[in-house]
């Protein structure tokens, strides 16, 4: 008997270690089989994000000929040149600019288009249609038509204009009003995509939460003020993420109506780098222009995320 019980012992870790193997085998199969569900996505993300983002890294520190191959190692000369380069920071003092502009004025117009066809009146749905068409233009599309807005002789703007007596305006030739003109038509451009995300915030909230408010006596403004934008602060916060990046890259409406003119109070910051690049063959410093717009937005979307976010509301 004195040996049965280290016998049984014995036994019991056996297949303790046994059930702790197969269910190890187990996990191992299971991980093995999501990652071949997932490699078609890694490898399409390892050649279009991974292998570019790894090559400007390389190309950053290199000098090269016009047609892209690497002439000289220089190390972190690029960065230094482009720090104390006047127009890096033209270009980044554009773009704050142009962010500043669009961001805040896009989600507020985005906001009173959700407010005013959120009931269920007639018609509503019309209206929600109109809003969202924007959306639905290409960058290129949108462009042409504001350009054609924007003409000195035969736009629209300026035959206002001179339907009330004033002069005409160099919408896109001079300095003053080109920065102030694309950032208008970038934000009709986003208009739609604003107005569709908050119309659906509105639509989340609860109907009792409006019913409650009525009861208590508060007004349809104090309502919307007091209660319904502290319930919308997730989906602003959101939208305050997507614009801010996507003010950062803009390019298309720059390159088609202005170029970046004139006098470069246009030259946002992406198309700094398209300049450098593509008509002055530096890929090098675009490169490091390239790298220095990711940190920059990188750094941006941590401070969102770290003050921002502590003002959000989530039910």
């Amino acid at each position: 008997m004195p040996f049965v019980a280290p016998q049984q012992a014995k036994s019991a870790q056996l297949k303790a270690a046994a059930k702790l193997e197969s269910a190890a085998g187990a996990r191992r199969k299971e991980h093995a089989l999501a990652y071949l569900f997932l490699a078609p996505s890694l490898l399409i993300f390892g050649i279009f994000l991974f292998y570019p983002l790894l090559k400007s890294v390389y190309l950053s520190l290199h000098l090269t000929d016009p047609r892209g191959r690497v002439a000289e190692f220089v190390g972190l000369s690029n960065y230094k040149n482009l720090l104390g380069s006047t127009a890096f920071w033209n270009s980044l003092k554009v773009t704050a600019l142009f962010t500043l502009l669009t961001v805040p004025a896009g989600i507020a117009l985005g906001l009173i288009a959700a407010s005013l066809t959120y009931s269920s009146l007639r018609f509503m749905r019309l209206f929600r249609f109109v809003f969202s068409l924007p959306l639905a233009i290409s960058v290129s599309t949108a462009s042409v038509i504001w350009m054609m807005l924007f003409h000195p002789t035969l736009g629209m703007f300026n035959y206002f204009l001179a339907a009330a007596g004033l002069s005409p305006v160099q919408w896109l030739t001079d300095p003053t009003y080109a920065l102030l003109s694309v950032a208008a038509m970038t934000v009709w451009m986003h208009s739609g995509f604003n107005f569709i995300v908050l119309l659906s915030g509105l639509q989340g909230i609860s109907q009792d939460i409006y019913d409650s408010a009525k009861i208590d006596g508060s007004g349809p403004f104090r309502t919307f003020v007091r209660i319904i934008v502290p319930l919308l602060s997730p989906t602003v916060f959101f939208l305050v993420i997507v614009s801010v990046i996507g003010a950062f890259q803009s390019f298309g409406q720059i390159h088609i109506l202005t170029k970046g003119g004139p006098a470069g109070s246009t030259e946002v910051f992406v198309y700094s780098i398209y300049k450098e690049a593509f008509m002055n063959y530096q890929f090098g410093t675009g490169s490091a222009m390239a790298l220095v717009l990711f940190a920059i937005i990188l750094i941006l979307t941590v401070i969102q995320f770290t003050v921002l976010e502590k003002k959000v509301h989530y039910q």
